[in-house]
């Protein structure tokens, strides 16, 4: 089909065809639809939509009447998910917000009858075109295209009305500058600066699924300078304002204060998991508290503060176990490439095989590039990941407890050490078989020393 967007022929994804199949249908029973929000926004805007949301002037009733497969998941708002394919469409009925009272929720939703209503109710004016497929036609009832052109994120209507309504739209309007590399206007500048007390009231998984998207949809420096700019980063994550201003030493850091640094490490990510994000993100999190000047300056043991607060941010924000798990990991971890020349080998193979390496090496990477830029420990570790083969990172144990009891060992705390150093032999490479790992345990630990 011919791209109204674009001017060149644009073939419809298997998305794009099973939402205008649901929108097809609800029109030819006689209902207004259409495509609204962010997949019109991403058309304009020449990307690819990553799903297709249908508002229309049916009632919930109907859209069950005509779609039967369909699960309600907003009642109360009026918003149904229709499965096609391997997808679902989310198909939602004209509405207009009564009252906001908890800063997220309207205490009552009134059914509209006109698309633009529904529209002047939404959050910016990039989220509020419509597309009618039929006439090929964009509509646009709050002049989103204009601040597309003009890379702007303004609200729908008086700013600090919206942010009133829902806290949350504050991160978000965040969220969208930073990702799309726009300004924000000047009334919500204002109006976030006047209200981002107001996000502490936002519930915590809120908050961290923005924060999230912030760090992982793209420009996460800039998504972060823009929550310095709107006050909204001494409300959600204070400990990381506390870096600016924390001077470094300047032989190792030439580039400036913590902030700077961890700006610059932002910076460097490339489609980051939310793990490595915010491994860069709290990697330093504990500087402010250890900075000392003896002879020069020092940050002793920021290593250990800054793994134990990085676990109460991921707490606070309720990240998940297993992520909070990986980002305490990536933060206790991260200064030990400095000693990678000298370990020994068993404790380089231990070091390669951490859970998740791949992230630890690349967060060690981003950390020299935006300081000394010495990338020598980078490259030996890669070289050591790429040159060992994965059984000799992790060699198959040659032998177990169970086999030390067959040979007359009584169990015990020792159980460990032995065990232990029979690992360490095979990383060395000096143990290959049973027999040799036999031959080592006699010999380190005979059988008339007590073991238990």
């Amino acid at each position: 089909m011919a791209s109204p967007f674009s001017g060149v022929m644009k073939p419809m994804d298997e998305k794009e065809k099973e939402a205008t199949d649901v929108l097809v249908r609800l029109r030819e029973a006689g209902f207004q639809a259409y495509f609204v929000g962010g997949c019109v926004r991403d058309l304009v805007m020449g990307r690819e939509p990553k799903d297709y949301d249908i508002a229309t002037d049916a009632l919930p009733g109907q859209v069950q009447e005509l779609f039967p497969e369909s699960v309600m998941v907003g009642a109360q708002f009026g918003v149904a998910m229709v499965p096609r394919g391997g997808n679902l469409v989310e198909v939602a009925t004209f509405r207009s917000d009564g009252n906001y009272e908890d800063g997220r929720r309207p205490r009552e939703v009134l059914y509209a009858q006109t698309a633009e209503e529904d529209v002047r109710r939404r959050d910016f004016t990039i989220n509020g075109l419509l597309f009618d497929p039929a006439g090929k036609e964009v509509i646009d009832y709050v002049d989103g295209r204009r601040d597309i052109r003009e890379r702007r994120i303004r609200t729908i209507g008086e700013a600090s009305a919206r942010f009133q309504e829902d806290h949350l739209r504050m991160l978000r309007a965040v969220r969208f500058a930073a990702r799309f590399g726009f300004s924000l206007d000047g009334a919500a500048l204002a109006a976030i600066r006047e209200s981002a007390g107001l996000i502490a009231r936002v519930s915590r998984e809120r908050v961290r699924d923005e924060i999230s998207k912030i760090l992982t949809e793209g420009s996460p420096r800039r998504g972060f300078e823009l929550l310095d700019q709107t006050t909204l980063l001494e409300v959600t994550l204070p400990e990381i304002k506390k870096l600016q201003g924390v001077e470094q030493p300047p032989q190792f850091h030439p580039e400036g204060d913590v902030w700077t640094h961890t700006l610059m490490m932002l910076d460097g990510l490339n489609a980051p998991t939310i793990t490595l994000a915010l491994g860069v993100l709290l990697h330093d999190v504990g500087k402010p508290s250890t900075f000392t000047v003896r002879e020069r300056i020092r940050f002793d043991n920021h290593v250990e503060v800054g793994s134990k607060m990085a676990a109460e941010i991921c707490e606070r924000l309720r990240m998940p176990a297993q992520q909070t798990d990986r980002v305490v990991a990536l933060v206790r971890n991260h200064l030990r490439f400095k000693d990678l020349p000298q370990m020994r080998r068993s404790t380089q193979m231990r070091f390669l095989r951490m859970d998740g390496f791949e992230e630890h090496l690349e967060l060690h990477r981003l950390d020299c590039l935006a300081s000394h830029g010495d990338l020598t420990n980078y490259e030996l570790a890669k070289r050591l990941l790429e040159e060992t083969p994965v059984q000799e990172i992790k060699p198959p144990a040659l032998l177990r407890g169970d086999d030390l009891i067959a040979e007359g060992y009584v169990p015990g705390p020792r159980f460990k050490e032995i065990l232990q150093a029979v690992e360490d032999a095979q990383l060395e490479g000096m143990c290959h078989s049973r027999e040799e790992v036999l031959r080592l345990v006699r010999e380190r630990f005979p059988l008339d020393q007590n073991l238990s």
